[in-house]
């Protein structure tokens, strides 16, 4: 989708912030040129929307060769950079960890997280590992971020990877409380049936992940994932995004002491 109508959705939606999905099919990635970032930053904030994430697909827990693991420090700087370049806070990665033994994979992880650390403090970027794939609870990537110890390396929970691998919301946020940088809601029909839903039409405890967040005075971002990129037959999401706004701020509100 073009980065116009991107921002013309967002704010015509009252959305106050949009996560870029930073692929290389799509027209924000590591590897456009300074003019074509100055000009993404531009349209964003003279729509009032901020660019509130970089999501990029470096696999910090995956088994790496010597090529592989400069490749992926090559990775994780240029994303801290397109990220630092666009205004955003965040970057996101993944485990990746596949079938590895889980010592190996964390130890590999927080090896690779704690190496871009200091640059990512330099760019005034955080970067995020998502409950994702190998690591989908909290407890999974608390294993990994606490190691670490840096306060520019933290954690994304994607609501939907804790639950499918059943994991409480409140134990979800509870190992993750000290590295949380933001939320990412969705909702789905069962958890075989993962196609995307509009927001409250599913069966993902999005009441009770909001209501952990809300006793716990926490005052971060929620940003709305909807992946209809891998699945074609989803409703386009312009006609839901309204509608899935005000269904957040009902939660919310509902939820807040």
């Amino acid at each position: 989708m073009p980065v116009g109508e991107v921002v013309r959705l967002a704010a015509g939606a009252g959305f106050g912030g949009v996560e870029l999905r930073a692929h290389p099919e799509e027209q924000v990635h590591p590897r456009i040129g300074l003019r074509e970032r100055a000009t993404v930053r531009e349209q964003f904030a003279e729509a009032g929307v901020e660019i509130l994430a970089v999501s990029g697909y470096a696999r910090v827990a995956a088994a790496h060769d010597e090529r592989g693991e400069e490749e992926l420090a090559a990775e994780l700087t240029e994303l801290v950079v397109l990220a630092s370049d666009l205004g955003a806070q965040f970057v996101r990665v993944f485990p990746g960890g596949g079938d590895r033994p889980v010592g190996e994979a964390d130890a590999d992880a927080a090896r690779h997280l704690a190496a871009v650390a200091p640059f990512a403090a330099e760019r005034d970027v955080r970067v995020l590992l998502e409950t994702h794939d190998s690591h989908p609870r909290g407890a999974d990537a608390a294993r990994v971020l606490g190691p670490v110890g840096h306060r520019n390396i933290g954690a994304l929970w994607d609501v939907l990877h804790p639950w499918l691998a059943g994991e409480e919301p409140v134990d979800t946020y509870a190992g993750l409380a000290p590295y949380l940088g933001f939320v990412q809601v969705k909702d789905v029909a069962s958890t075989e049936d993962t196609a995307p839903l509009p927001l409250g039409a599913g069966t993902v405890p999005l009441a009770d992940c909001i209501g952990a967040l809300a006793r716990a005075q926490w005052d971060g971002w929620l940003c709305w994932e909807y992946e209809k990129r891998w699945y074609p037959r989803a409703a386009d999401l312009p006609g839901l995004l309204s509608s899935g706004r005000e269904y957040l701020e009902r939660l919310v509100a509902s939820a807040t002491p």
